[in-house]
């Protein structure tokens, strides 16, 4: 998006709230519902979409339970135009202790962000907005920042960048990127030197449910390598959730999914038949609980599980085992069964889903 197209998007909200006060009514600002599944469509090719006639929530500006809002976001608004009109960034953070009295939280700043990302139909980063990634990488990958700077992945882990658009010059020799649920798991494979023992790869973590900037570098990887995508989960609903996150998006950001999802993601592992495959120990499994089962249920809901007959079947079985279990699991079979025996044979043989 242009920085004249930007800054007219916004000038044409200001302008609407100008023509309700000239005419003695109260200013009302429609932002699209980001929380509603019946505001999106599910498409093979992108993920979870928004559709075009969402319907929307009303900030007014003369009711006490959403005046606040409605004054956080004209701040915000007023924030991001400065920003395009000066070509400078700001993180969501420094939003925040701009006006921390206002926002009171830091949650209230990332939500207005993307309710008016999701507005004005811009993405974030071109409004200006950065955020702290909270992502790791490491591996057979070299690429250089927006300010020049080079990044080499290869000795250890590196922080995701905060401007992903940004990046040029990626370059790579791996033969595949291993998304990695949780942080512990990523820590085990780097002390286990996974990536150099293998083959060149390239593996990264969201530390739980992903943020924006690892979700993009994800797709920014799949755009530029087209190399295959796995992910790497507990297999327990959590775990499922995240790996979908990346594969088909999720409704609050639905709206940017065509540049947020690899639709070619698959699931390597840990998947419910190899506990029974490998006879994982039972006292190192753990009861479903009756919210696991509920996610359980709501996850074989979701329309982009109709086009995964070999995922449903995994869950199916979850469901009737009625346990579930983490990657850490795997340690009750051997120390090192993670890196040294399931990964490789997992790659080696295309065990995955």
């Amino acid at each position: 998006a242009s920085e004249r197209y930007i800054l007219t998007r916004i000038e044409n909200v200001i302008l609407g709230i100008v023509t309700s006060l000239s005419r003695d009514e109260a200013p009302v600002l429609a932002l699209p519902n980001r929380s509603s599944w019946a505001n999106v469509s599910f498409d093979t090719g992108v993920g979870l979409q928004m559709t075009s006639g969402s319907s929307v929530t009303a900030i007014r500006s003369d009711c006490p339970s959403s005046v606040t809002k409605f004054a956080q976001i004209i701040k915000i608004l007023s924030v991001i135009y400065r920003l395009v009109q000066s070509n400078s960034y700001a993180t969501k953070r420094d939003i925040y202790y701009n006006s921390t009295q206002l926002f009171g939280s830091q949650t209230a700043v990332d939500n207005i962000v993307d309710d008016i990302s999701c507005m004005l139909k811009i993405p974030r980063r071109s409004l200006h907005v950065l955020a702290t990634s909270k992502g790791l990488i490491s591996g057979d990958l070299c690429y250089i920042e927006e300010d020049g700077t080079r990044i080499d992945c290869h000795s250890s882990a590196v922080a995701v960048s905060s401007n992903i658009g940004g990046i040029r010059n990626i370059v790579s020799s791996a033969k595949f990127v291993l998304i990695v649920e949780k942080d512990a798991t990523f820590q085990r494979l780097l002390d286990d030197n996974f990536c150099a023992k293998l083959s060149p790869c390239i593996i990264m973590t969201g530390k739980g449910v992903p943020d924006v900037n690892s979700r993009l570098m994800v797709r920014k990887l799949w755009d530029i390598l087209r190399i295959p995508i796995f992910a790497l989960v507990d297999a327990d609903p959590h775990g499922i959730e995240i790996m979908c996150i990346y594969k088909y998006g999720s409704v609050a950001m639905s709206f940017e999914a065509h540049s947020l999802t690899v639709s070619s993601v698959m699931w390597l592992g840990l998947l419910p038949s190899d506990i029974q495959r490998l006879q994982v120990p039972r006292d190192a499994l753990i009861p479903l609980t009756k919210r696991d089962e509920s996610k359980l249920n709501s996850l074989l809901k979701r329309p982009y599980l109709t086009t995964q007959p070999h995922w449903q079947k995994e869950m199916e079985l979850m469901q009737q085992t009625k346990v579930k279990a983490e990657l850490q699991s795997l340690a009750a079979i051997a120390p090192d069964f993670l890196t040294s025996i399931y990964l490789p044979n997992k790659l080696r043989y295309g065990g995955w889903v």
